[in-house]
């Protein structure tokens, strides 16, 4: 389907455009207008859903780059692109607002997904455990009765 699209289209930066949207849809969710951030805030975003280090980061930002400057995005298709409901990552603007166990859906917005990761060390007790359970409850889902 990809091939016949762009073979049929005499609008191939559009087209690619299009394809980066699809590609990126993660990026697309936090911006709508990803191809005309700057490479901190690109940079921030898949540092978020990476382990990678530094040089990693910024060689995935400079391909990113590479492709918009191929491709062409219209003004249109920022402010009406159709956000996915997959995997979602905060931007630097609204970490603030991430500390919250639960948000409401933005209407016409992205939803907020928060990942948690705790290491537990194989030492550990079984009471330790629990103890650190029981304060996830406490503090992220308000609960008590634990």
């Amino acid at each position: 389907m990809g091939t016949k699209r762009w073979n049929q289209s005499t609008r191939h930066k559009a087209v690619l455009g299009d394809a980066i949207r699809k590609g990126y849809a993660d990026l697309y969710s936090v911006y709508p207008d990803a191809h005309a951030r700057s490479n901190t805030e690109l940079g921030h975003v898949f540092s978020t859903s990476s382990t990678a280090g530094q040089p990693v980061i910024s060689k995935t930002v400079s391909t990113f780059k590479a492709l918009v400057a191929e491709a062409e995005f219209s003004a249109e298709d920022d402010q009406n692109s159709i956000l996915h409901s997959g995997p979602l990552h905060v931007a630097p603007a609204q970490s603030a607002a991430s500390t919250s166990p639960q948000l409401p859906s933005m209407q016409n917005g992205p939803a907020v997904h928060i990942d948690i990761q705790i290491h537990i060390s194989p030492e550990s007790t079984t009471e330790q455990i629990d103890k650190i359970f029981e304060s996830m409850a406490k503090h992220l889902y308000g609960r008590t009765d634990a």
